[in-house]
C-alpha cells in the first residue's frame, strides 16, 4: 500500500511515521507513505493556498487550485487511489472502515484546514469525507495519521500477532474483554478464575460474556446495533 499526505504543515509527519508499528510497516515493505506541502502545488509567486470565503463568513477556506493540481499529479502516477478528506462534516471513521481501507492499493489523505475546503474538489475528484469525531480539532493532519495507524496495522505481516488485532475493540463490533497479566493477585485483587483455568473454551466463552457486558454497559449503542445484526437475546 502507499499512502500519500497533502497537507500545508508536512513536519508533522515525520516523528509519527517515523515511530513504532507506522516505522516497521514500512520496514517490512507493506507500506510507502509520501506526504506533500499543497503550497508547492499553486501558481500563485506568494503560495497562498487559502482565501477569504464567499458570502462574507469568518475565517479563511482551502483553495481549489492547488488541491486539484497535487491529486492529478498523485493520480498521474496511481490512479486506483481512494482519496480521504479529513473533514467534521465527513462519516464517522470506524474499525469496519478500517478494516475496508486496508484492502486498498493506494491511500491519499487531504489533511484540511480552516473552515475546509472550497467544495468544487468534491465535484472535480471522487473523495470520501471522513471524520475521527464529532469535535473539532485544528486541522487534518492529525485526524490522517489516527485513520493511517488504525488501517496500516491491519496489513498483512505488520503485527506480530494478527490474532491479537481481532480481539481488539470494535473489531468485531463489540468492546474487548478486560485483560489481565502478572502477578496473579496484587493487593488482594486476583485475576478471575476462568482466565487460570487452562480450559480455552471456558477462557472463550469468559470473554464473549465480558465483552458482552462491558459493552453493554460503556457503549449501549455498540451493543444494540451488535444484538440487532447478531439477535443476541441478552
Amino acid at each position: 500500500m502507499r499512502i500519500d499526505y497533502l497537507t500545508i504543515f508536512p513536519e508533522i509527519f515525520s516523528v509519527i511515521l517515523n515511530s513504532s508499528i507506522l516505522a516497521r510497516a514500512r520496514e517490512k515493505g507493506a507500506v510507502e507513505y509520501r506526504y506533500y506541502d499543497i503550497r508547492d502545488f499553486i501558481s500563485d509567486k506568494h503560495k497562498v493556498v487559502d482565501d477569504k470565503p464567499f458570502g462574507g463568513e469568518a475565517g479563511m477556506v482551502m483553495k481549489v487550485e492547488p488541491l486539484d493540481n497535487a491529486l492529478n499529479s498523485i493520480l498521474a502516477e496511481r490512479e486506483n487511489t481512494t482519496i480521504l478528506l479529513t473533514d467534521a462534516a465527513g462519516a464517522i471513521f470506524t474499525q469496519e472502515m478500517a478494516k475496508e481501507l486496508a484492502e486498498k492499493p493506494n491511500l491519499c489523505f487531504i489533511c484540511g484546514r480552516y473552515k475546509g475546503v472550497d467544495e468544487r474538489i468534491k465535484e472535480l475528484h471522487e473523495i470520501i469525507p471522513v471524520s475521527i469525531g464529532d469535535y473539532v480539532i485544528s486541522g487534518g493532519e492529525l485526524a490522517s495519521l489516527v485513520i493511517t495507524e488504525a488501517v496500516v496495522r491491519l496489513l498483512p505481516g505488520v503485527l506480530g500477532d494478527m490474532e491479537s488485532a481481532s480481539a481488539d475493540s470494535f473489531y468485531n463490533g463489540l468492546l474487548s474483554s478486560p485483560v489481565y497479566t502478572r502477578p496473579a493477585e496484587y493487593k488482594g485483587l486476583a485475576v478471575p478464575e476462568q482466565l487460570l483455568s487452562g480450559n480455552h473454551a471456558h477462557i472463550e466463552k469468559w470473554r464473549q460474556e465480558q465483552a458482552l457486558k462491558r459493552t453493554r454497559k460503556l457503549r449501549p449503542d455498540l451493543y444494540e446495533k451488535y444484538k440487532s445484526e447478531k439477535k443476541v437475546l441478552r
